[in-house]
């Protein structure tokens, strides 16, 4: 009996394998159809002058030779043309593009206008496997914008390239828009916060982090030691000690983190991890001051800020683009619904 169920489950795996290659197949012959569809038009467009009428007569002959077939509404077909029109190589759609859902390309069309930015956000949905839903609340939250940006010196501490992929992992400023304390809150309530919502705090470090503690306990000499958060980076094989700062940034914060590191390594870090990672979050800093903080340092160390609203750190200009947090809900809740059967 017992071989039968073996068996039996290594035929469901196989099955399961074969249902999901065969879904990505589908989707990947899907958007190749609609990008060569959305380059015709273009090239029609181009060559005859067909205007943008054109796409209406387009979309009703459709669904007369095709009653039975949703996605080629007029809305749909804009969406091809501009999908041509934002991926002219057919290498990266078929290498890229055409490796992910065609909802999630319609969003990241819908959002994005820099070309090297909907890249990005198409091979990080490959890379962590993003639901349109989260994929919509990193676009919202301008991850592209913040992604590598905190500062660090990890180009001198760290070895490429692992230093490339650490100044990648960190971001600036870090948004924790889910807490709910006040401005005047303290740095234990925030930790216990961030904690307490543990889920969209990893969302928001991105993907690698595994959670080690709050106030973890360090004990050198004959003296206890707390760490505010310690995480275990699997990617980078490292922990990361993070110091969270209610204030501005402070020079001695630098020295403070750089004697958790030391500590971390000697009494925590396996042979084969790679040297810890320190990350100071405070409610700001100025980068001059953050940068000769560091100058001398000799572990690895970033600083970033946190806020618990993106449009603080936005210009004006950049604000006003900025959903509200009822169009965010209301932008969410829609989701579930795919753009190819909106219309028929």
């Amino acid at each position: 009996m017992d071989n039968y169920e073996n068996f039996l489950r290594g035929l469901k795996e196989r099955i399961r394998n074969a249902q999901v290659r065969a879904a990505l197949s589908v989707n990947r012959e899907l958007v190749l159809l609609y990008w060569q569809i959305g380059q015709d038009i273009l090239l029609q467009q181009q060559q005859l002058g067909w205007g943008a009428k054109v796409i209406e007569h387009l979309a009703r002959d459709l669904k007369e030779a095709f009653p039975d077939l949703k996605g080629f509404s007029a809305r749909n077909l804009n969406y091809m043309r501009a999908l041509a029109e934002a991926y002219p190589d057919e290498q990266i759609v078929q290498q890229l593009v055409a490796l992910i859902p065609w909802g999630h390309n319609v969003r990241i069309l819908d959002a994005i206008k820099d070309t090297s930015a909907k890249l990005w956000y198409v091979q990080k949905t490959l890379e962590n496997g993003w639901s349109r839903n989260i994929l919509t609340l990193q676009i919202n939250n301008r991850l592209f914008e913040r992604q590598g940006k905190a500062v660090n010196n990890f180009d001198v501490i760290l070895p490429s390239p692992q230093s490339d992929i650490a100044r990648e992992t960190l971001k600036d400023p870090y948004v924790f828009d889910f807490l709910t304390l006040g401005e005047a809150a303290q740095e234990r309530e925030i930790e216990k916060e961030l904690v307490k919502h543990i889920t969209q705090f990893l969302l928001e470090l991105g993907v690698g982090f595994a959670f080690v503690g709050q106030q973890y306990n360090l004990k050198v000499g004959n003296e206890d030691f707390y760490i505010d958060l310690l995480f275990y980076h699997v990617k980078l094989h490292c922990f990361v000690v993070i110091e969270l700062k209610t204030g501005k940034f402070k020079p001695e914060y630098a020295g403070k983190i750089n004697f958790y590191l030391s500590a971390v390594d000697d009494l925590l870090k396996s042979p084969l991890d790679s040297p810890s990672i320190g990350l100071i979050l405070c409610a700001s800093k100025d980068n001059i001051i953050a940068e000769y903080a560091l100058r001398d340092v000799n572990k690895p160390i970033g600083i970033a800020e946190w806020q618990t609203k993106l449009t603080k750190s936005l210009p004006k200009e950049l604000q006003t683009n900025l959903p509200t947090i009822e169009q965010l809900e209301a932008e969410l809740e829609n989701l579930s619904v795919e753009v190819d059967n909106e219309d028929e």
